[in-house]
């Protein structure tokens, strides 16, 4: 070979290995590699990769397709650093983000988190602080036009229409994917609306065009819910809540709930059952039909009995104050406040009609003696005894002459303005004795699943978890009597061990509290964490965080959203240089577009005050929007968006270096939903009464139910912005 060709050849060489060189650089940097990173290389002809920083725009390079990041400093506070930064690949989302990966983002960062699949993070090790902020309003129609900002906002939207594209007909999509699918040809490709939207400043419109100063695009952000039953779950919890570590199973250790976690190092705190009593407002959420004594002024009581009124009861009490007994009354240390505690269990079978009517009920006093256990004979003729779950055939209910006007008088007799009632979902048995009190404790409310309120503990796994011993074993029914005694012992752990015990401890645990534990050679003590949120957030899920700022308006979020970053040099409770984690909530938008019906009361957790909102309808009409009545002002909306932008923007510039900062929306438009939801209670309410189908107020349907599932669809459908300042 002569030295002309070899000469040549090297230079290729060369030209190859520097060019290679430099985009592994540009991709992967010098910290671990990523799948992400990976996927990047592999298709970097066809694949431009976006790099997050402060910065919107990327110039792009034409030859590779990668887009360069942003210049960053070298030095922050005047030492030499790394900064982390963000990195993902076009077109390789099969599925939209969920809210549980921004927290997945979060742990990565400053916990024992792995590294997600989604986006690639280099120099994580870095990131000095996490801001989270959520901001309920915001949709990705605002982005495209589809909700213009100089008119109103529409209510509902098609489904791709809160992804910011063109809306498309469901019905339409179906017919051309079986017509593919009779082709033999696979359904067409539409994970393009599951990436994220570049954010250009001159085409947005003019209130989100600081967004794009800051964020170079928006992501689809999927709420946390259940499809199938329709539900929504809550946005905090998916960020606020963390799955608890797994463990390794002890040998020998076999099926059913574990005991609850620190159980040996927990520390007692003894608590009054007082504490427990539930106000209304929590009983009305519960399905508990309301004692009048419970009713705000001039409120009917039709408006919240969860039945029809005829032939209730309502237990002998006038005052409230009744209940009260005075400190020199009541014995030092006791966990009863000098309360009469009453146990209620029931049995039901299901009578003509479909209805569910009274077969057994049984009352056990705080030391265990049954004041009350008889069988009752139900008013309708028995088409199912439910003795599976009852235990109650029809040789035990024909010689039983005691008729529920009968329990209801006995019960007159025994309860007293301090009687405490307490029950496993106690609704239930209220409702079939016809019955109301209100002194009421539901296991179900405080032991609330780790999943959220929407769902319940199952008294049988409660006490197998908590008290270690098993109820309801074989196949001949419920002992009203031993559940009621499970649900007794269950409380007195409560009252012992204190209010914050058998909350979220299955499954989930807060994320200040794992923080807090997460040690890393850089951070030996942990990291430290603060909510700031309307309201008290002290009492919720802030109880655990270092700080906890409560707010009345979102002025005072970004102030404080600023102090709990930065410190306050004038308030002790604030670390000296901040906290590491913040997450906060700005809801004028929410609040606004009327998915917030109360504003929580700043002074007291368990009080919030109506809000009164513009009527808008919140059903699709075929008429143009111009057409539609709204009390909604154009300007009204567009400068609610504007100061909503100023409030990000202010956060954004507060925040120092280093610092990966979130936005999300939490949730679409839920308001659909809300309504959907309130017609199938009314109509539950009434068939479980025995009204006839012809008489329904509300006749649900599969067209209604198929409604509801598109609904919650839509409503789960929100969006985020992510960027490392």
């Amino acid at each position: 070979m002569t030295k002309k060709r070899k000469r040549r050849n090297s230079n290729r060489y060369n030209h190859c290995h520097s060019e290679t060189e430099d985009k592994s650089r540009l991709v992967s940097g010098d910290s671990h590699f990523g799948v992400a990173q990976a996927l990047s290389l592999l298709q970097e002809s066809t694949s431009p990769v976006a790099s997050k920083g402060s910065t919107a725009a990327a110039e792009q390079d034409n030859h590779t397709g990668f887009a360069k990041p942003p210049r960053k400093k070298k030095r922050v506070d005047g030492v030499k650093t790394k900064y982390p930064t963000l990195t993902y690949v076009e077109g390789c989302l099969q599925s939209s983000i969920r809210v549980a990966d921004l927290q997945s983002l979060l742990l990565y960062c400053f916990a024992d988190g792995i590294a997600p699949q989604w986006i690639s993070m280099k120099h994580s090790g870095h990131v000095r602080k996490v801001v989270v902020l959520m901001v309920p309003g915001l949709e990705l129609g605002m982005f495209d036009g589809t909700i213009p900002m100089e008119a109103k906002p529409p209510t509902t939207l098609d489904d791709d229409s809160n992804l910011g594209m063109k809306k498309d007909n469901d019905e339409e999509a179906e017919k051309e994917n079986f017509a593919r699918w009779k082709q033999g040809l696979p359904p067409q490709d539409r994970s393009r609306r599951f990436n994220p939207r570049p954010l250009s400043h001159d085409e947005l419109p003019e209130p989100l065009q600081p967004l794009a100063d800051m964020f170079p695009h928006v992501w689809p952000v999927k709420a946390p819910g259940d499809s199938r039953h329709s539900k929504l779950h809550s946005p905090l919890q998916a960020i606020l809540l963390s799955p608890s570590p797994k463990t390794k199973g002890i040998e020998g250790q076999g099926t059913g709930p574990r005991p609850p976690r620190g159980a040996n190092n927990w520390t007692p705190d003894r608590t009054p059952v007082t504490t427990f009593i539930h106000s209304a407002s929590e009983l009305r959420e519960n399905g508990y039909t309301l004692h009048p004594i419970l009713l705000e002024p001039g409120q009917s009581r039709s408006a919240d009995a969860a039945l029809p009124v005829d032939g209730w009861v309502d237990s002998e009490i006038t005052d409230l104050n009744d209940g009260e007994i005075s400190d020199s009354e009541i014995q030092k240390g006791s966990l009863t406040a000098g309360r009469d505690v009453l146990a209620v269990d029931c049995e039901m079978c299901i009578t003509e009609g479909g209805t569910s009517e009274l077969t057994r009920i049984s009352l056990v006093r705080w030391d265990g003696e049954v004041v009350l256990d008889e069988l009752v004979k139900p008013e309708r003729p028995v088409i199912d005894y439910l003795t599976r779950f009852s235990g109650i055939t029809k040789e035990k209910l024909d010689p039983v002459t005691t008729t529920l006007p009968d329990i209801q008088r006995r019960l007159l007799s025994i309860l007293n303005p301090r009687t405490v009632l307490v029950g496993h979902s106690l609704n239930a048995d209220l409702n079939a004795l016809k019955f109301t009190h209100p002194f009421i404790i539901d296991t179900t409310i405080i032991y609330p699943h780790p999943r959220g309120s929407y769902f319940k503990c199952s008294l049988k796994w409660l006490t197998q978890k908590y008290l270690g011993k098993e109820i309801q074993k074989g196949e001949t029914g419920h002992d009203s009597v031993e559940d009621a005694r499970a649900v007794l012992e269950l409380l007195k752990q409560k009252c012992e061990k204190g209010e914050r015990w058998g909350i979220s401890d299955t499954s989930n645990e807060s994320i200040f509290r794992r923080l807090a534990r997460s040690v890393k050679s850089s951070r030996p003590e942990g990291y430290t964490g603060a909510v700031v949120d309307w309201g008290a957030p002290e009492r919720g899920f802030g109880s655990q965080a270092t700080v906890a700022i409560g707010c009345n308006t979102d002025e005072e979020v970004v102030s404080g959203v600023r102090q709990a970053v930065n410190g306050d040099t004038d308030d002790s409770s604030v670390p000296a240089g901040g906290v590491d984690f913040t997450w906060a909530r700005l809801r004028g938008l929410e609040i606004l577009r009327g998915w917030c019906n109360r504003r929580p009361d700043p002074n007291n957790a368990n009080e919030s005050t109506a809000i009164m909102h513009p009527v808008e309808d919140t059903t699709v009409e075929t008429t143009s929007t111009a057409a539609g009545t709204s009390a909604l002002s154009n300007s009204t909306f567009s400068e609610t968006v504007s100061e909503m932008v100023s409030h990000i923007t202010r956060i954004y510039e507060s925040l120092p270096a280093c610092t990966l900062f979130v936005v999300y929306s939490g949730t679409g438009d839920p308001r659909e939903v809300h309504r959907l939801q309130g017609l199938l209670k009314t109509h539950r309410k009434e068939f479980q009464a025995g009204t006839p189908w012809d008489k329904l107020t509300v006749k649900w349907t599969d067209r209604e139910e198929q409604a509801l599932k598109k609904a919650c669809e839509r409503a789960r459908e929100g969006c985020g912005f992510l960027c490392v300042k």
